[in-house]
C-alpha cells in the first residue's frame, strides 16, 4: 500500500517534522514573552501588551483559509521554508523595532509565519498517517510544539533582564536568538512530504474525492459534525495557552516574580503538556475521546481561574504544571476530529479552519484580557480564560457525543491500516458525511 500511494516507510518523516516543529516552535515561544518584555520597556501597559499579542493572530486570521484550499489542491511542503523565514524575519525586525506600532506590525509577520508552518505540517501528517493512526501522530506532532514552549520561554527568561535600563537591550537580544533558533528548523525539512504528494488525488484520479475544480464550500465544512466543536475546544486552549505565554510576565511584574522564574513556570507548563501527550493513547483507552476532552477541559477551567488568587510563587507552579497537562489534550485530538469530520478533499481547509478559530481566539482573547487587566487588574484575564475552558467542557461533552470514541480506542488498540497512508479516509465510525462514489465498496470495515 505504501508503494501504491508513494509513502516513505517507517515514521523517520514524523521525527523530522517533530524536529523542524520544535525548533519553529521554540523560536516563536521565545519570542512571545520578549516581546512583552519589550513593549514594556517602550512604555506599553497591559493594555498595550494585550493588542500587540492580538496582532500576532490578525494576518493569519485572513490568510489561514486560502492557504488551506492551496493545500488540498498541492503539495503541502512548500509552506514551511516560507514559514520558517517570516517567522525569523518578524522575530529579528521585532527586536529592532523602536516603537510599539513597529512591534505589532512585526509580531504580525511572525504569526503569518507560524500560520503556514502550521498549515503545511498539520497537513502532511494527515496524509500520511492512516485513519488507526491519526490520534498518535498527531500527538507525536504536537510534541514538537511542546517542546519548543518547554524550552523557549526558558531561553527568553535567561537573555532577558528587567533591572533598570537594561531590558530595552536584553529583550532585543532575545528576540534576535530567536530568529537564528527558528532558522534552525530547517535542518527537519527534508523528505516530510511524498514526491508528488496532492492533497486533492490520494488515490488513483481522486478516486471518492470531489473534483478539483469544485471545491468544497466552507459552509458545508463547519456544517459536518464534529468540525465546529474541534474548532472551538482547539480555539479555547490555545488562547489560554498564548495568553498564559504572552501574561504571565504581566503579572510576574505586579507581583514582583523574575524574569527567569516566569519562564521557569511557563517551561514546566510546557513540560507537563508533554507528559500528558506520552501517555495520551492509553488515556484515549481508558475513557475514550469525548470523557477525556471533556473532563480536561474542565480541570483546566478550575485550575487556570486559580491562577488569578495570591498564590505563592510554587503554588503557582503548582497549579500551572497541572494546567499544562489537562491542556494537552485538546490540540492533538481536535487536529484528529476535524480531518475526520471533515468532508473529502477538503481536509487541509478544514484544518485551516481550526486555525482560523484559534488565531481567532489570539487576536480576541489577549485584546480582551488587556482590557479586562486595564479595568480589574493583571489577574482578571486568568478567571476569563477559566470560563473560555469552561464552555469548551460543555462544547466537548455535546457536540462531540457522537464523535470519534470508538475510533480512537480501535487507533490506541493499533487497528489494521485499511486504507492508503498518503491520505486517511473517513472512518465509518467517525463523524462527517457518509462515503462517496466507489468507497463503499472499497473501504470496509475489516
Amino acid at each position: 500500500m505504501a508503494g501504491m500511494t508513494g509513502t516513505t516507510p517507517g515514521r523517520g518523516w514524523l521525527l523530522r517534522l517533530v524536529i523542524a516543529f520544535a525548533f519553529a516552535q521554540g523560536a516563536v515561544s521565545m519570542a512571545r514573552p520578549a516581546v512583552s518584555y519589550r513593549a514594556l520597556a517602550l512604555g506599553a501597559d497591559a493594555r498595550a501588551v494585550g493588542i500587540i499579542a492580538g496582532v500576532y493572530a490578525l494576518l493569519p486570521l485572513f490568510a489561514a483559509v486560502p492557504l488551506g484550499r492551496r493545500t488540498d489542491h498541492g503539495r503541502a511542503a512548500p509552506l514551511l521554508p516560507v514559514g520558517v523565514v517570516l517567522i525569523a524575519g518578524g522575530c529579528a525586525l521585532s527586536g529592532q523595532a523602536g516603537s510599539l506600532a513597529a512591534m505589532a506590525l512585526w509580531s504580525g509577520v511572525m504569526g503569518l509565519g507560524h500560520l503556514a508552518f502550521v498549515i503545511g505540517a498539520q497537513s502532511i501528517v494527515a496524509r500520511r498517517s492512516a485513519a488507526a493512526d491519526q490520534d498518535r501522530n498527531f500527538g507525536h506532532f504536537t510534541i514538537g510544539a511542546s517542546l519548543g514552549q518547554l524550552v523557549g520561554p526558558i531561553a527568553a527568561g535567561l537573555l532577558v533582564s528587567a533591572r533598570g535600563d537594561e531590558l530595552a537591550r536584553t529583550s532585543a537580544t532575545a528576540l534576535l536568538v530567536s530568529a537564528v533558533v527558528a532558522v534552525c528548523s530547517f535542518a527537519g525539512l527534508w523528505r516530510v512530504e511524498s514526491a508528488g504528494a496532492r492533497g486533492a488525488r490520494p488515490l488513483a484520479h481522486g478516486a471518492g474525492e470531489r473534483p478539483t475544480g469544485r471545491p468544497v464550500s466552507v459552509w458545508s465544512i463547519m456544517r459536518s459534525r464534529g468540525v465546529a466543536s474541534g474548532i472551538f475546544i482547539s480555539l479555547a486552549v490555545l488562547s489560554t495557552t498564548d495568553v498564559l505565554t504572552a501574561y504571565l510576565p504581566v503579572l510576574g511584574e505586579h507581583r514582583g516574580i523574575a524574569p527567569a522564574t516566569v519562564g521557569l513556570l511557563l517551561s514546566l507548563r510546557a513540560a507537563a503538556t508533554i507528559a500528558c501527550r506520552l501517555v495520551m493513547t492509553p488515556m484515549i483507552r481508558l475513557v475514550g475521546r469525548t470523557a477525556l476532552m471533556a473532563g480536561s477541559c474542565l480541570l483546566a477551567a478550575v485550575l487556570c481561574a486559580s491562577v488569578a488568587l495570591p498564590l505563592p510563587v510554587w503554588g503557582l507552579a503548582a497549579a500551572l504544571a497541572l494546567l499544562g497537562f489537562a491542556l494537552g489534550v485538546g490540540q492533538p485530538l481536535s487536529m484528529t476530529t476535524v480531518v475526520q469530520a471533515a468532508p473529502d478533499g477538503a481536509r487541509s481547509t478544514a484544518l485551516a479552519l481550526r486555525l482560523t478559530g484559534n488565531r481567532f481566539g489570539q487576536a480576541a482573547a489577549p485584546a480582551a484580557a488587556g482590557a479586562l487587566a486595564g479595568l480589574a487588574g493583571t489577574a482578571a484575564p486568568f478567571v476569563l480564560l477559566g470560563l473560555l475552558l469552561l464552555g469548551s467542557a460543555a462544547v466537548a461533552g455535546c457536540g462531540l457525543r457522537h464523535g470519534g470514541d470508538g475510533a480512537s480506542r480501535t487507533a490506541a488498540r493499533g487497528a489494521p491500516r485499511d486504507a492508503p497512508s498518503d491520505h486517511p479516509p473517513t472512518p465509518d465510525h467517525a463523524p462527517g458525511p457518509e462515503p462517496r462514489g466507489g468507497e463503499a465498496t472499497t473501504r470496509r470495515r475489516p
